[in-house]
């Protein structure tokens, strides 16, 4: 049993040394005087202020967070009502096909969904689409977020307890109030877990952002890659490890939050005493 249990310790902590180790050595080269992104040649901030002054990289970032958090806020919108379709609707003619294609952009290639966008924004037929750009990326976004939503939403909802639904409705509650009163604070965490999980994807595609920018529409892995050709410096370790930091900031107070015990109110508090 010690064997067992220190064998599977050891393979946690391999497994998580492997994943983190190469970050853990990016931060530290990001503080190198050298030109070599690998190789640490005495302590410097000289590529965080290279990156304070770099503004492409800033346009690159700050377009790669708004087209995030528009498509994820799209997807969430769009994946909610995908959930509630695939779970509350029942079978109706076509609903296998609906669910086929919900799912269709989590398992087709990235390569195929945004071939197809690109003819579809470039079409001489669809010119009001505006071509390719920040429009079309976020489409693309939401299209392939938009599935991993629904497939939250629904899985929340099957565990839901529709008695509550059912004693609001009975009380004379209109359906639509039923939904944002009583449905939507019960799938709150599958929202919130949305979210968060279509923004990361978001910022971190690079084939779909690829195929649908143009010269003023350059996302942040999409300018990263491109900067690969001709070497990158440590200034892209500086940039990560400032990203490193926003993110595990943000992870640690989102469970802060979530774990937080609730509070009674006041008059909660008053009618138990």
């Amino acid at each position: 049993m010690n064997g067992g249990g220190w064998g599977g310790r050891m393979w946690v902590v391999g497994v998580y040394a492997f994943l983190y180790v190469p970050i853990l050595c990016l931060i530290v080269f990001s503080f190198t005087a050298g030109e070599i992104t690998t190789r640490f040649d005495g302590f410097s901030l000289r590529w965080y202020a290279a990156l304070a002054r770099d503004a492409e990289l800033h346009a690159a970032v700050l377009l790669s967070l708004r087209v995030g958090a528009l498509a994820a806020t799209a997807a969430v919108v769009v994946g909610t009502a995908a959930g509630v379709i695939l779970v509350r609707a029942g079978p109706y003619p076509g609903s296998r096909f609906f669910v086929g294609m919900m799912s269709a952009p989590m398992v087709m290639p990235e390569v195929v969904v945004g071939l197809s966008l690109v003819l579809l924004f470039t079409h001489p037929a669809l010119a009001v689409l505006g071509g390719r750009g920040v429009a079309a990326i976020w489409v693309a976004h939401t299209t392939l977020c938009a599935a991993y939503v629904a497939v939250l939403v629904a899985s929340r909802l099957r565990e839901m307890d529709r008695a509550l639904e059912e004693a609001a409705l009975d009380l004379g509650c209109p359906p639509l109030k039923v939904f944002f009163v009583i449905t939507v604070p019960v799938i709150a965490p599958a929202l919130a877990a949305g979210w968060l999980l279509a923004f990361t994807l978001s910022m971190d595609d690079f084939v779909l952002a690829a195929m649908l920018s143009d010269p003023g529409s350059t996302t942040l892995p999409v300018l990263v890659f491109a900067r690969l050709h001709h070497g990158l410096k440590p200034e892209i370790n500086a940039l990560a490890t400032v990203i490193v930091v926003v993110v595990s900031i943000a992870v640690l107070l989102a469970n802060r939050l979530l774990l937080a015990p609730p509070r009674a109110s006041a008059p909660a508090v008053a009618r138990g005493g």
